[in-house]
């Protein structure tokens, strides 16, 4: 490609979109934006059409409630801890996919809610909205996926942290494709 070629709006907030881990500001983020966003997030590639994607928001309003509960699940001396990390963001996004006991139905599961999550950034991002996608230890937990009402043919694939920002996050950089690139030469 011409390097003085102007890059499309998609690429764009491709390169631009950051992931916003915290100093988010006080502003609500609503759970119709949210629903809207993912209205289109949706559209991503899944094989057979399966969709096996559904999400649980927990909203400013019970954000705490939910914070307390999931904080619980750790060790004494962590729980503090984890409820104001759970608490940083202004609303939670769990997504919980389908996963089914067969390998490669689960690759492509897991490759279409990941995909969805990718879209949801890139809607999120163009609309200055910020987020994080977090797989940290209460994902696996039983007592959370209690708390979730997550079946034993689902998995928590992540906590997406939303919130509005004032700062954004610094460009880390990329290793250009160019270095992880090979031709097979059979």
């Amino acid at each position: 490609m011409d390097t003085t070629e102007k890059k499309s709006s998609i690429a764009e907030i491709i390169r631009e979109r950051r992931s916003v881990k915290k100093g988010y500001t006080n502003k609500e983020v609503k759970k119709e934006l949210v629903l809207d966003l993912l209205n289109d997030a949706i559209y991503a590639p899944t094989h057979g059409n399966r969709q096996p994607w559904r999400f649980i928001f927990v909203g400013q309003d019970q954000l705490p409630y939910f914070a307390e509960k999931v904080s619980r699940t750790y060790p004494e001396e962590s729980q503090e801890n984890r409820r104001q990390y759970l608490m940083e963001p202004n609303a939670i996004l769990v997504v919980i996919m389908e996963a089914p006991p067969l390998p490669k139905q689960w690759d492509e599961n897991f490759g279409a809610v990941s995909s969805m999550i990718q879209n949801l950034w890139l809607l999120a991002w163009e609309k200055q909205l910020g987020m994080v996608w977090k797989t940290n230890p209460h994902i696996y937990n039983e007592k959370v996926k209690e708390l979730l009402d997550v079946q034993e043919h689902e998995k928590i694939v992540g906590f997406i942290h939303l919130g509005y920002f004032d700062e954004i996050p610094a460009d880390k950089g990329r290793v250009s494709a160019e270095e992880k690139f090979t031709v097979y030469k059979g």
